[in-house]
């Protein structure tokens, strides 16, 4: 089967199938806005990277939420993307941004949501008491102050590094 591209909408069609093509979407913590503003000398990334997986040496247990985040949408993410790809065959650039946005968002909702409602294992005693001394009542894993939910963002990127989309908060 030979595919022709004839003047009507090739233009279009190419442009959209390129930028499908060559947009990833990123979900995380964008270097731009790793930075905490309670000053510490951790950024949102290491202290998500050190959650996700656990540091041992610091008897930090693993808590992960990316990836569970992620796999617990990925039905809405592949309808996202599928909307991205229909889009492309139409020649709908928008429809291409909105798709994979859709994506972004889907993850990225899902992350937050995995933080707020709690990872285990529990706190641990020494951690409780730690938290009340600073003035946090909460017991949640991973939510002391919310700055480290509120940080997860996406980011559509063109595959050559150039930014495409940033979420601001």
């Amino acid at each position: 089967m030979t595919l022709e591209i004839g003047k009507s909408g090739s233009k279009a069609l190419l442009a959209a199938v390129r930028q499908l093509a060559t947009t990833e979407v990123l979900v995380g913590f964008p270097a731009g806005e790793a930075p905490r503003e309670d000053g510490s000398k951790l950024t949102n990334a290491a202290i998500a990277y050190i959650q996700d997986n656990g540091a041992p040496e610091a008897n930090i247990p693993a808590r992960p939420f990316m990836r569970p985040g992620i796999e617990a949408v990925k039905d809405q993410i592949a309808v996202a993307l599928g909307k991205a790809g229909r889009a492309a065959i139409n020649g709908d650039s928008a429809g291409v941004q909105a798709g994979l946005t859709a994506a972004g968002f889907a993850a990225e909702g899902s992350i937050k949501e995995r933080i707020t409602d709690g990872i285990d294992p529990p706190l641990a005693a020494a951690t409780l008491a730690a938290r009340k001394r600073k003035g946090f009542q909460g017991e949640t894993p991973l939510l002391r102050s919310g700055e480290l939910r509120n940080a997860v963002r996406h980011v559509l990127r063109d595959r050559g590094g150039w930014v495409i989309y940033v979420r601001k908060r």
